[in-house]
């Protein structure tokens, strides 16, 4: 039997191959008008067509320590899915339409079965959002990460015509603030929400208290994805402007759709809460502030619109009238009053 020395040395190239294989079927379910060719090129093709003055969009991130809830939990079905979400989401808020994904999946030790399932929550997120996954890449490299481990990076590109970008120009003093329910933490902060829920005596199938549904289930709820929502509101509203609720929370990321010398005004008790974010405060005796700077509390968008079309857009989307624009006082770019 011939040696295989690179095998030894903890990468199995036959492993990789398989796992291309196995995710062909769940890549092809993402398939769409502009795709040329299929999974296993060195690069994927797209061909754009059927717009007058495109402009590409592109965004990249990663699920950060979320990941090790789903990997301590053995549960790799749906992390996948917040990948595309923070990618899609991300380019949506300009009014992009996201064309296709790539993803990166990096670990010590390849297994296949826990690669495919990750990969089929990718591919799920990308006929979700109307994207193809395009291709990717899957990275062996013992000694990098701790046995059972993984890592995931996801690229994501999208196109919107010239004069349909939202990028925040019209929006002015007196416009209002629509905020877009989350499904729940989404994939930030949980540096934090591990701390505070993951101890050691923390049980996983257990509802803590109030949460309708075990701790875990709550933990590994995907984050919303908005491209489909997003797109038939530019092309329905005169939408202003959008921002995602990321990292840095609702002061780190509503006041990046606003041009200088405007502010966004949010109004305490104006959206539901999910109880999470409740257990969460409780939990590590967390201030307001500490909150909104750290979690979406239950907003996944903001989006901004005319006063008199506010409560309309509200209405059609599921969300709340939460806010308004003003004009920027001495380095207040955000407040939360009641």
């Amino acid at each position: 039997m011939q040696r295989d020395a690179y095998r030894e040395a903890g990468v199995d190239v036959d492993a990789g191959d398989s796992l291309v294989e196995r995710i062909k079927p769940w890549a092809a379910r993402t398939m769409r008008d502009g795709v040329i060719g299929g999974l296993g090129g060195f690069g994927g093709l797209f061909g754009l067509k059927g717009y007058e003055d495109p402009v590409l969009v592109s965004g990249t991130d990663g699920v950060g320590t979320k990941l090790l809830v789903a990997q301590a939990l053995g549960r790799h079905d749906t992390i996948g899915i917040d990948l595309v979400a923070m990618c899609v989401n991300d380019i949506a808020v300009s009014g992009a339409e996201p064309l296709f994904f790539l993803d990166y999946f990096a670990t010590g030790k390849l297994d296949v079965d826990v690669a495919e399932r990750v990969v089929a929550g990718i591919a799920r997120g990308c006929e979700r959002s109307g994207c193809a996954l395009l291709g990717g890449e899957t990275a062996e490299m013992p000694g990098m990460y701790a046995p059972g481990h993984y890592d995931l990076a996801g690229f994501a590109v999208g196109v919107v015509e010239r004069s349909k970008i939202l990028d925040g120009a019209s929006i002015r003093p007196g416009h209002q603030l629509v905020g877009l329910p989350s499904s729940g933490l989404h994939s930030n902060g949980y540096s934090l929400v591990r701390k505070l829920l993951l101890t050691e005596d923390a049980d996983l199938s257990a509802d803590p208290g109030g949460l309708g549904r075990p701790l875990g289930d709550e933990l590994l709820e995907p984050t919303r994805l908005y491209p489909r929502l997003l797109l038939g509101i530019r092309d329905a509203w005169p939408l202003g402007g959008a921002a995602h609720i990321t990292g840095g929370g609702l002061p780190g990321n509503v006041p990046r759709m606003l041009s200088d010398g405007l502010a966004a005004r949010m109004w305490r008790g104006s959206w539901p809460v999910p109880p999470i974010f409740g257990l969460l405060q409780q939990r590590g005796e967390l201030t307001e502030q500490e909150m909104v700077r750290t979690f979406n509390c239950g907003l996944g968008m903001v989006l901004a619109i005319e006063a008199e079309q506010a409560e309309a857009l509200a209405e059609a989307t599921g969300g709340f009238v939460v806010g308004e624009i003003v004009e920027r006082g001495e380095g207040q770019d955000w407040e939360l009053v009641s």
